[in-house]
């Protein structure tokens, strides 16, 4: 029984980190989409007067950075303008495996745990109250 054991116990870790990071990772890119669209409705559909797009790339960059701060995970934001004055903003959640939370690990026993992306895109158009076009 024993050596049953101390030949199953690795396999049964790296089932275990595999199956912890991947949980982790859909709840992370779950609550980045609501984060994301929630800050781009709010900074980049009514921009404020003199506000520009860049300036509210920045906004919504900010919003996520604070959201998403945790050691192991990165976004990123870009904005690009798209067909009849609308914009496109994309959002990159980068995510590093962790062991467990204690660390950043690049694989466990052998197995290699790469880091994963999620992108989320959003076209709006900047509303610009008060300006006839």
């Amino acid at each position: 029984m024993t050596v049953e054991l101390a030949v199953a116990f690795p396999a049964l870790i790296v089932v275990a980190v595999v199956a912890t990071n991947a949980l982790l990772f859909f709840s992370e890119c779950a609550a980045f989409d609501n984060a994301f669209r929630d800050a781009v409705r709010i900074h980049a559909t009514s921009p404020a007067y003199g506000q520009g797009v860049e300036q509210s790339r920045a906004r919504v960059a900010s919003d996520l950075a604070a959201s998403f701060d945790r050691p192991f995970e990165a976004a990123q934001v870009s904005v690009e303008g798209v067909a009849a004055g609308h914009t496109r903003f994309t959002a990159t959640l980068e995510f590093s495996p962790t062991l467990f939370g204690l660390g950043l690990k690049s694989s466990v026993f052998g197995v290699a745990l790469p880091s994963l992306s999620h992108t989320a895109s959003f076209v709006v158009s900047c509303y610009k109250p008060g300006v006839i076009v």
